[in-house]
């Protein structure tokens, strides 16, 4: 990689890193002086909207061969948090204060400090074991409890609001179903792209930590 390209993912990573402990700072900041996880969105929901946005940049880093992750994978995930966060949570204001937001947000801010600061040690070839290490264990915990408890059940909530207000009838006006039945039918598929992500993972862990048990030992 060039020193250029090395630069570049090394800011990108630093700057995503620091906007998730931004966002991570807000959130907790928030719950300690309420007492309450209602106003997870209100203080923390815009940035998470643009870091998820900006995010888009790392399908085209894996489509230009600028890291090794490809497309397919990336996109799914990102395509996914951008629906939820832009499309779902931003537009339906009586879903904002529920508690499965605030468990979203804290499970993608602490996986994303993480995974962000362990690449920009990367960029820097100084990572420590012990970050490594968390990062391809705490998806364990942090993935499943973002994705069924957060994701999928603030979904399931926000349908009787979709249904309500009829959202998006404009652009769905042109197909056979509505948004809201396009949620429902999303919401039968989404363990499934959960578990293709989730074992994909996994076998990073094996692949990545098992580097690192050999390098140690050497």
């Amino acid at each position: 990689m060039s020193r250029l390209s090395n630069f570049y993912l090394l800011t990108y990573n630093s700057l995503q890193a620091l906007g998730w402990m931004v966002s991570l700072y807000r959130l907790v900041g928030n719950f300690a002086a309420t007492k309450s996880t209602s106003g997870a969105y209100s203080s923390t929901g815009e940035l998470v909207c643009f870091l998820q946005a900006a995010a888009f940049l790392e399908i085209i880093h894996g489509a230009v061969g600028l890291v090794p992750t490809g497309v397919l994978l990336p996109l799914m995930q990102w395509g996914g948090r951008v629906h939820f966060v832009v499309a779902v949570v931003r537009q339906l204001d009586e879903i904002q204060q529920l508690p499965s937001v605030f468990i979203t947000f804290l499970a993608w801010s602490l996986s994303e400090v993480i995974r962000y600061s362990h690449h920009a040690f990367n960029c820097l070839g100084v990572c420590p074991f012990w970050l490594t290490y968390l990062r391809y264990t705490a998806f364990i915990v942090l993935y499943p409890t973002g994705v069924t408890i957060g994701e999928m059940w603030l979904m399931y909530q926000a349908i009787p609001f979709m249904v309500k207000k009829n959202l998006y009838a404009d652009v769905f006006a042109y197909l056979p179903f509505s948004y809201y039945n396009f949620i429902r039918v999303l919401l039968l598929v989404y363990p499934l792209l959960f578990l293709k992500l989730y074992l994909h993972l996994f076998k990073q862990r094996r692949s990545k930590l098992g580097k690192q048990h050999k390098k140690k030992r050497n």
